[in-house]
């Protein structure tokens, strides 16, 4: 399944805030994914950024003037507007802010904005008094009224060097939020969906551990795949270097105790649990208060016991359960094993000694295999695209 921005047409507002360079950085971003995009900017904006700069990212004409004959608006000041899939003003100013929640159509970005009757994101970017400042929280407060989403701010240092919040969210953040609306209406919309993510770490003293390779990147493409086709999705997800994705709850844990208890408490009244977390399979006896010293007499013999089998330990009527199975040897046979033991519906096989297929890459090469006897290989490809492989399994399962 392909990105939900692929092909979309997108309609970027741009207005005149210090943080319209991030919106370059948008609009290529988007480009990337795939995006139509087309960009209407305030006269305000082009103070800080240039149309050409927008212009040479996206290969589209720039819409800043509405009585100007040589663009759409001047033929049809609504053309970009229905044209759009999604709208997203990015930096929205409190001017900008102002105009929308009071109807204002003076300048190319106020007329799209009251014509299209595509979904709408506002990300506020500003001064943190002008962003406290009660006309600016009425206003916003009107437009999610209307059923616009209102995206950050963010907190953090600005350009007049207050602290506090105003501060445009970062790229990233606002794609999730696009993702997010632009899934409501995907085929998993109303579904709630647990997945588990990382490798836990196993305390042997306060700063050592036991743990795995795993960076936790398949659960996160899961979960990210989910939310995008309208799931409602919570990640328990053991320590990594990912940041949370947008629209998803997550679950921090260290240990896989934690991540028990975690991962039963919120599948409660889930649809289906989807266990991608690399699950340390032992853990140390005794854990020491405090640091081992090397200079010291230490035991060379680590005492270890058996942890719990998360997934197995879950058990609910109509709940759909996934499984994986990281292995390096005799692939399918143990895929099968762990499949029956666990009463999983669906177990995802992959050989992490694979080149592209192993902890910490970007893509993976894995086998479905369900518990009424289907195989499946898709072949190596992008983690987000491997959980859509997998969500469309699970989807089959639901009732």
């Amino acid at each position: 399944m392909p990105s939900p921005l692929d092909g979309l047409p997108v309609a970027l507002g741009v207005s005149g805030s210090i943080a319209a360079y991030k919106a370059v950085d948008l609009a290529s971003k988007l480009t990337q994914a795939g995006a139509l995009v087309d960009v209407v900017m305030t006269s305000s904006a082009q103070k800080f950024v240039t149309p050409l700069s927008f212009q040479s990212i996206t290969h589209r004409p720039v819409t800043s003037d509405p009585f100007d004959p040589q663009t759409e608006m001047g033929i049809d000041h609504v053309a970009v507007a229905e044209r759009a899939g999604i709208v997203v003003v990015a930096p929205a100013t409190a001017n900008t802010i102002a105009k929308m929640a009071h109807g204002l159509a003076d300048d190319a970005l106020s007329v799209m904005l009251l014509a299209t009757a595509a979904p709408v994101i506002v990300c506020p970017a500003m001064d943190g008094n002008m962003y406290a400042n009660s006309a600016t929280q009425y206003n916003l407060g009107t437009l999610k009224d209307r059923g616009i989403t209102i995206a950050g701010p963010a907190v953090g240092r600005m350009a007049s060097g207050l602290v506090g919040a105003g501060r445009l969210i970062e790229v990233r953040e606002i794609i999730g939020h696009m993702s997010v609306v632009l899934g409501r209406s995907g085929d998993l919309a109303g579904r709630k969906i647990v997945v588990s993510a990382g490798g836990t770490q196993e305390p042997i003293d306060p700063v050592r551990f036991i743990s795995n390779r795993s960076s936790g990147k398949m659960g996160y493409a899961i979960a990210e795949a989910a939310r995008d086709r309208g799931a409602a999705v919570t990640i328990v997800a053991a320590p990594g270097a990912l940041a949370d994705p947008v629209g998803v709850q997550v679950v921090h844990v260290e240990t896989a105790m934690e991540m028990q208890n975690a991962v039963v408490a919120a599948s409660e009244d889930v649809d289906a649990l989807i266990m991608a977390a690399a699950v340390a399979d032992w853990r140390p006896r005794d854990s020491a208060d405090q640091k081992l010293k090397t200079g010291k007499a230490v035991s060379s013999e680590l005492q270890l016991e058996k942890t719990s089998d998360i997934v197995a330990g879950v058990s609910r009527e109509g709940l759909v359960k996934v499984g994986f199975a990281a292995e390096t040897e005799d692939l399918e046979s143990n895929a099968q094993g762990k499949l029956a033991k666990k009463g999983l519906d669906l177990i995802v096989a992959n050989d992490v000694s694979a080149e592209g297929s192993g902890f910490g890459s970007n893509t993976n090469e894995v086998v479905l295999i369900d518990a009424d006897g289907g195989r499946e290989t898709p072949g190596l490809l992008p983690k987000y695209e491997v959980g859509h492989r997998i969500l469309d399994k699970v989807r089959g399962y639901l009732k």
